[in-house]
C-alpha cells in the first residue's frame, strides 16, 4: 500500500466549465473516459491535453452507488455547463501512481483510505463533494494529482 497523507486546506470558490452526467460505482471509469473525450472534442482539442482539468463527483447515494459526474476545466464554451466548486474546508490527498496507466487504482486507494481510515478518526464528516485537480504536475515522469474532499467538523465549537 502507498503511504497516503491527508492535508487540511481551505479552498476559494472556483468556476469550472464542462460536461456532466449521472454515473455510478460500476460505470465511472468508462463514464470519465467518455465525458473527457466529449469535453476535449467540444473544445477542439481531441487527442490533446487541457489543463487544469477537473473530475468531480457529488450527490453520492450510498444505497445505489449513483452520483453526478462532471469533467471540465477553466475554458468557457457555449455548449459547456458552468458549475461552482465551492469555497470551504477540504481534505487533500496527493496521488502519485507508481505507473502512469494506474491512475484509477491509485485514486480508488486514496478514496478508500480517506473514507474508511482517515475520516472516522478525524473529527470531520464528508459534504458529498470530491474532485480531482489535474495540472502540469499530472504529466511527465513522476505524475501526481490532487484529490479534494469537501468536509466539515462533526461538532463545530460554538
Amino acid at each position: 500500500m502507498t503511504h497516503l497523507e491527508v492535508e487540511l486546506t481551505v479552498v476559494e470558490d472556483q468556476t469550472v466549465f464542462g460536461l456532466s452526467k449521472p454515473s455510478n460505482d460500476r460505470t465511472v471509469a468508462g463514464d470519465v473516459k467518455a465525458l473527457s473525450a466529449s469535453y476535449h472534442y467540444l473544445l477542439g482539442k481531441a487527442g490533446g491535453e487541457i489543463l487544469p482539468f477537473f473530475v468531480l463527483s457529488r450527490n453520492y447515494d450510498e444505497a445505489t452507488g449513483d452520483f453526478e459526474l462532471f469533467v471540465g476545466g477553466l475554458l468557457e464554451a457555449e455548449s459547456l455547463k458552468k458549475i461552482l466548486l465551492p469555497a470551504g474546508k477540504y481534505a487533500k490527498i496527493v496521488v502519485k501512481p507508481k505507473l502512469r496507466f494506474l491512475w484509477g487504482p491509485a485514486i480508488g486507494e486514496a478514496k478508500r483510505f480517506l473514507y474508511t481510515k482517515w475520516l472516522p478518526a478525524s473529527g470531520y464528516e464528508p459534504l458529498n463533494l470530491e474532485y480531482e485537480s489535474h495540472t502540469g504536475r499530472s504529466t511527465g515522469k513522476n505524475p501526481s494529482i490532487d484529490l479534494y474532499f469537501a468536509i466539515k467538523e462533526k461538532n463545530p465549537s460554538a
